[in-house]
């Protein structure tokens, strides 16, 4: 029987960490999803937080990606395949269509290469970080 209410807590507190992830207007660090639970006054670890974000992503239910060596996630649609502009200073994040697909693998069949899977994501500042920083965007390309 305890093992049966720890799996019920367990589905309670992802449930919670999905929820606040969804309310996130784009990526957040599992830190920063934390603080803003117990904020809130959700008596969550940090490591539940990181375990259920974790188990999001394997389900396809959320998006990670790494800035700055941290690591990132964000709510997303499952099944759909994706793309983000990301904003590099607040997380604001942007769902792009993905790019041609046949590109792709003739320019992986052109280098010898079998494509398996492909990421992409493109980072710059959304136009109220461009504002705040007196419209430096600098191109670092």
């Amino acid at each position: 029987m305890p093992q049966q209410k720890s799996v019920t807590r367990g589905t309670l507190q992802r449930s919670t960490v999905q929820r606040a992830l969804q309310r996130s207007d784009g990526f957040v660090t599992a830190q920063q999803l934390h603080r803003r639970l117990h904020d809130e006054g959700t008596p969550v670890g940090l490591s539940t937080v990181y375990r259920h974000l974790s188990a999001l992503t394997d389900l396809g239910r959320a998006d990670t990606i790494l800035v700055h060596s941290a690591q990132y996630y964000r709510a997303c649609e499952t099944g759909r395949h994706h793309h983000h502009l990301v904003c590099e200073v607040c997380g604001k994040a942007v769902e792009l269509d993905p790019p041609d697909e046949a590109w792709l693998r003739a320019a992986a069949t052109e280098n010898g290469f079998t494509l398996v899977r492909h990421l992409l994501e493109v980072f710059g500042r959304c136009a109220d970080c461009t504002a705040d920083s007196g419209g430096d965007a600098r191109d670092t390309t």
